[in-house]
């Protein structure tokens, strides 16, 4: 009589918390991103008005969203468009500057050697690519960028790169904080004070999971240690200034970028508080959204106090580091996927060694070595490692 066999229990699947039609939203997005990119940057030239230049990106962007998945599911439309408003921020400008015709710096243009950060963002159904990059006006091969221009440039880039290599499963944000410091130390810069990279979900693009840059005593303890799970999804933002010690303050410049803060319920009182803010639920939904997109802007101003006032909407102020300095930037979108991190953006389009020519470069052999290595391992090298390991036991 044969003997009765049991089959083993198949392993229970870990349900996914992002799955492969939600990356694939999050690349088109990228890919939408990508394309707008590469025609501002193409429109970053001496004299180029940068409220020009702000409306030009969103539309850009409206465009290439409304070009797909245009196919109701259920009757019901998908949501998309600007995961973030463009924004044309030059020389010791941190971020955030995308003026209105009333605004006094509405005239600014842009002119050669002008260090620029162009930052725009668009989504599919709620997954939001967003990305930065930094540029010089007027550089070129023949021309390429020097001095400190070139320095935090060239800092600010291999700090993205490191950081995108720890984006892995079971790190830590104050790897990623530290890392970055270390980076833009070898250029003599540094991060900008505070600034935060977070969590991305489906409509939101400000999780509570964050990695903070530079921070201070009092925001290193408020910012929590956190570790790195499968499936996250990170908006990476690397802001480096050739300053000494990276601060940044609020000038002249008018706030013109605001989001509703879904965590925060209030009864506006005015009846004008709560039109406003009804239209920027409808238009921008829970992204950060220009107030140029909204009807009547100056009663949108007024609307919007009340609701800042209250925190309904938090505003994205427009900070500087001292005057003489410069600040670079580049963002990337990043999901940690089970075959290791995936970017949902692309690589820079105007960046390239020949165009940027520090006289210092990175001397760190640990920091070296992780840009040594691929973003994501070959099933080749995962397979060589794991038999090296197997060899170290069996010693």
């Amino acid at each position: 009589m044969a003997e009765a066999t049991t089959d083993a229990p198949k392993p229970v699947e870990k349900p996914r918390l992002i799955s492969e039609a939600d990356v694939t939203k999050y690349k088109t997005a990228g890919d939408i991103v990508n394309d707008v990119m590469k025609k501002l940057i193409l429109l970053c030239v001496e004299d180029a008005k940068i409220i020009d230049l702000c409306i030009e990106g969103d539309k850009f962007i409206e465009e290439g969203t409304g070009g797909v998945y245009n196919k109701a599911v259920k009757g019901v439309k998908m949501s998309k468009g600007l995961a973030f408003p463009t924004s044309i921020s030059v020389n010791n400008t941190v971020s955030h500057f995308s003026p209105l015709a009333s605004d006094p710096l509405s005239a600014q243009v842009l002119a050669k050697g002008d260090v620029v950060k162009v930052h725009i963002g668009a989504h599919i159904d709620g997954f939001a690519a967003i990305s930065a990059e930094t540029i010089v006006v007027g550089a070129s091969e023949q021309e390429p960028v020097t001095g400190r221009k070139a320095d935090v440039i060239k800092a600010a880039w291999h700090a993205a790169e490191i950081a995108m290599r720890l984006m892995k499963v079971g790190n830590k944000n104050f790897t990623v904080t530290d890392a970055v410091a270390k980076t833009a130390a070898a250029w003599d810069c540094k991060p900008v004070e505070g600034m935060l990279s977070c969590q991305q979900s489906q409509n939101v693009i400000d999780g509570k999971k964050r990695i903070i840059l530079n921070p201070n005593e009092t925001q290193k303890r408020d910012t929590e240690s956190i570790t790195f799970a499968e499936d996250e999804v990170y908006g990476i933002d690397i802001l480096i200034s050739s300053g000494e010690d990276g601060k940044a303050r609020i000038e002249d410049s008018r706030t013109t970028i605001y989001q509703k803060d879904s965590s925060v319920t209030y009864q506006l009182k005015m009846k004008n508080s709560r039109a406003v803010f009804s239209e920027v639920q409808k238009k921008a939904g829970a992204f950060p959204f220009n107030v140029r997109a909204l009807e009547d802007e100056k009663r949108a101003r007024l609307g919007l106090q009340e609701a800042v006032q209250h925190g309904l909407i938090k505003p994205y102020e427009v900070v500087y580091t001292p005057a003489n300095t410069f600040v670079a930037a580049f963002h990337f979108t990043i999901a940690l996927v089970p075959a290791g991190p995936l970017l949902l953006t692309h690589p820079p389009v105007w960046y390239k060694p020949e165009l940027v020519k520090a006289e210092k470069e990175l001397e760190d052999d640990e920091l070296k070595g992780l840009l040594s290595k691929s973003l994501r391992e070959s099933k080749k090298s995962k397979k060589k490692a794991k038999e090296a390991e197997g060899n170290a036991d069996d010693a």
